[in-house]
């Protein structure tokens, strides 16, 4: 018998860590050759991990919440015959294999020493970006999170000068003198007390999807200057449509059944197509706007973990009939945690609706990079004045958030009014899908 040292295998194209989600493991299992041994999440995705050989499993580092670095030891299992005591594993989803760099070598030999690299600090990509556009020095945060770990949060609390114990040194104030003394840094904030407990609580630990959206909506809102466009929109016609194509299908055997989300897609599209601004990516590094050449549209679910943005690619080539099909696909997909990396990314705009639990509006948060998101909201009757005349109509909201630093206002009601256009007499679509 040999150990076989297994290490956290690359999770993808710049991922450098991701959070250990669920063990499916634990010391003394039994194990094959691509059994599931762990569930890691990432910036992107959520990823299976299989076991690159079959043997027992001796012991596993880390527990569920901890981060784990790309090629860092992840398992050491006892396989029959002679192994090498150190092994990189396979890719995680079918990827490839990792090799240990010189510089993962030295870490664990640091490790083991008590000390880290000097000028190692820990952070997720997403938190090393943040600081980079801001002209932070990761080196200068004191880290809240496990480990000395720099979180967003610290990051957010170094450049409004307090919590976590952080400072912000500010640049020398201008002076006459040659050589102008240094303004001192603000004194930090201590940081936030604990919670006191009572009796009958609970604590639940920020984990795995959940965690993810709290980083993903703190850095949407304080790297975007948020707006909101709301207005109403007259259903009726587009509910006697669907309600007419769902009947045709039916009659023709066909299991799809129509949602209004494909109609508001396509809605959505069509504008999108005459303000093309919003089809958009906001390049952060570069401060660029990266007007999208495809249009690959965000739909929201509602999962058990939390809200996930699946993508339907290329959605304008799209009938009504295939979106339906693609939508409640994917919708599957998010709520039995098997979405693919490419249904996760790449999005161009998003929409988000709760169906009938809608409210009659909302200010969504940005997905970002995106630079605009659509609030659909409930569809319900109500009286109106039309032509004069107080008549029952199907009534829903719709509202835009946008970025403001890319999307003007005239430019946000210009879309929606384009969406509604298209929502109203929705026998328009059908010209528009050409």
């Amino acid at each position: 018998m040999a150990l076989f040292e297994f290490k956290l295998p690359d999770l993808g194209e710049g991922v450098m860590e991701g959070e250990l989600v669920k063990w499916h493991v634990k010391e003394g299992d039994a194990v094959k050759e691509d059994d599931v041994i762990a569930e890691v999440m990432t910036d992107k995705a959520t990823v299976t991990v299989p076991s690159p050989k079959a043997g027992r499993v001796l012991k596993t580092h880390g527990k569920e919440g901890d981060m784990a670095k790309v090629h860092q030891l992840l398992v050491t299992l006892e396989v029959e015959g002679a192994a090498p005591a150190q092994a990189a594993g396979h890719g995680a989803h079918g990827g490839n294999g990792a090799g240990t760099s010189s510089a993962a070598k030295s870490e664990s030999v640091a490790a083991k020493n008590g000390t880290a690299p000097a000028t190692k600090v820990l952070a997720t990509p997403l938190t090393r970006r943040m600081a980079r556009e801001h002209g932070l020095d990761l080196a200068e945060i004191s880290g809240s999170g496990p480990q000395g770990r720099v979180t967003k949060a610290d990051v957010v609390a170094a450049l409004e000068g307090k919590g976590s114990g952080n400072t912000v040194t500010e640049a020398p104030a201008p002076a006459p003198t040659p050589a102008p003394a240094p303004v001192q840094a603000r004194p930090s904030a201590p940081p936030p007390a604990p919670l006191a407990a009572a009796r009958g609580d609970e604590r639940v630990p920020m984990r795995g999807l959940r965690k993810k959206i709290a980083e993903k909506m703190v850095r949407s809102k304080f790297t975007m200057p948020h707006f909101a466009f709301v207005e109403e929109v007259d259903g009726t016609d587009l509910v006697a449509l669907r309600k007419r194509l769902n009947k045709q299908l039916q009659a023709a055997g066909d299991d799809v059944k129509l949602t209004y989300l494909p109609f508001i897609v396509k809605a959505v599209i069509a504008a999108l197509k005459k303000f093309p601004h919003l089809n958009a990516n906001f390049d952060e590094a570069a401060q660029e706007l990266v007007v999208r050449g495809e249009y690959n549209i965000g739909i929201a679910a509602q999962t058990p973990d939390g809200l996930t943005v699946a993508v339907v690619r290329n959605a304008d080539r799209l009938t009504v009939r295939d979106l339906a099909h693609e939508i409640a696909r994917l919708g599957t997909a998010a709520r039995d945690r098997k979405l693919k990396m490419e249904e996760l990314t790449g999005g161009t705009f998003t929409i988000t609706s709760l169906g009938q639990s809608g409210g009659l509006f909302a200010t969504p948060i940005i997905n970002h990079p995106e630079v605009g998101i659509l609030g659909v909201h409930r569809l319900r009757k109500r009286p109106v004045v039309k032509d004069d005349q107080i008549v029952v109509r199907e009534m829903m909201n719709l509202s835009l958030s946008c970025d403001h630093r890319v999307i003007d206002g005239s430019v946000a009601a210009e879309f929606v009014y384009e969406v509604i256009k298209y929502l109203e007499t929705p026998d328009m679509l059908f010209l528009a899908m050409t």
